[in-house]
């Protein structure tokens, strides 16, 4: 596996970190939505690798090294040795049901030697749970899944991401892997406390959750916020949701992306269903970087070899939590996997991994997750 790396901050110039050449890379390109929009940025990656695969995909801080940049770009392109990878990408508008469209980039993929899928989605219209559940539904798929959705900062208006073309809204982009020469490795971790009376969702539809114990969801988690709930959404990033389906069940983490006064209900991430047990949390910065340390020591637990690449996903709501200290976790996390392993990633409004151990993927809110790669 060969490696370049590369950041541009608002209004400079590219600085590479690592830069030698490279055969039709992968080339993961993460970074603030309004620099995206640029029209000139895909022709001027392109020119950099005119035969690369470019993935584009905005976010909530960019992470680099052991660095968290904002209105920035970071480009990490990819050359491996021995495995190939193809990617599919897929815009729901297309389609009339998360679902299906998960199951349509499933199904454009060779089953056979599929090691592992990455995903970078849109983060403002996916259902990141429906997508999940769409993509494990064909037929003989067994691969792992790991990936992200996109961010907007905390401004939640619009996610952009793409492949080969200029980032847009929408777009979920699958980067599948193939080969055993590759070896992945993946965990996730919170470090988040419930606190305040368990309730039951007595009314959802899928991401949408409308009562708990029978009263307006928005009305009770506004009185909790008191004088916040005049910052949501945003301040809903310092409270989410913990979502246990039933009792022998892994609790999720869910984060309120928006929420409908019309209707006094609130939008979140991924799928909350009825019947299942909610409470409210809350974190400390300690905790928080704790649980990134967590979350490396799970994803290096009998790896073979240690990892070239570090993929990093971690929750916006992580990052207002830690505020001048967010690079706090990515340096935990560094201190486990290794200084051979180069880190990039992104701040998203969501993350996708199996719990550690396991293969069967699931949405998180407000964890730190891992992708380690190496050949």
């Amino acid at each position: 596996m060969k490696l370049n790396q590369a950041k541009r901050l608002k209004g400079g110039t590219w600085e590479f970190i690592q830069d030698q050449p490279l055969k039709e890379p992968l080339v993961l390109i993460f970074g603030d939505r309004f620099l995206l929009e640029s029209e000139n940025l895909f022709q001027e990656i392109r020119d950099l690798y005119p035969d690369g695969h470019l993935v584009f995909g905005s976010t909530s801080g960019e992470i680099m090294e052991t660095n968290v940049y904002e209105e920035s770009i970071t480009l990490t392109a990819i050359e491996f040795e021995h495995t190939k990878f193809s990617i599919i990408s897929e815009n729901i508008k297309d389609y009339v049901d998360i679902g299906k469209m998960g199951a349509s980039i499933s199904n454009q993929f060779r089953m056979e030697e599929l090691n592992h899928l990455f995903i970078v989605s849109d983060g403002s219209f996916v259902n990141g749970s429906g997508l999940i559940e769409g993509l494990e539904s064909v037929e003989g798929f067994s691969a792992s899944i790991t990936g992200g959705l996109c961010g907007d900062g905390a401004r939640f208006e619009k996610t952009l991401t793409s492949y080969n073309e200029n980032p847009k809204q929408g777009e979920v982009v699958a980067i599948g892997f193939y080969g055993e020469e590759l070896e992945v490795s993946y965990a996730n971790f919170g470090g988040w406390t419930p606190f305040g009376p368990e309730r039951t969702i007595t009314r959802s539809e899928g991401n949408v959750l409308f009562e708990i114990d029978g009263k307006p969801a928005l009305d009770l988690y506004k009185k909790y916020l008191g004088e916040k709930a005049n910052e949501l959404p945003q301040a809903a990033l310092l409270y989410p949701l913990t979502v246990q389906q039933t009792e022998s069940s892994e609790p999720l983490v869910r984060t309120i992306l928006n929420i409908d006064e019309k209707e006094n209900s609130m939008i979140l991430a991924g799928d909350v269903p009825m019947h299942s047990k909610v409470q409210l949390m809350m974190s400390t910065t300690d905790d928080i970087a704790e649980g990134a340390s967590s979350a490396a020591e799970l994803a290096m637990r009998g790896r073979k070899k240690k990892p070239e690449l570090a993929i990093l996903v971690s929750c916006v709501g992580r990052k207002l939590v830690l505020d001048q200290r967010t690079e706090d976790e990515i340096e935990e996390v560094a201190e486990v996997i290794g200084e051979q392993a180069s880190i990039a990633g992104f701040y998203s409004y969501g993350e996708m991994a199996p719990f550690a151990g396991k293969n069967e993927c699931q949405l998180h809110n407000q964890t730190m997750t891992l992708t380690l790669l190496s050949e």
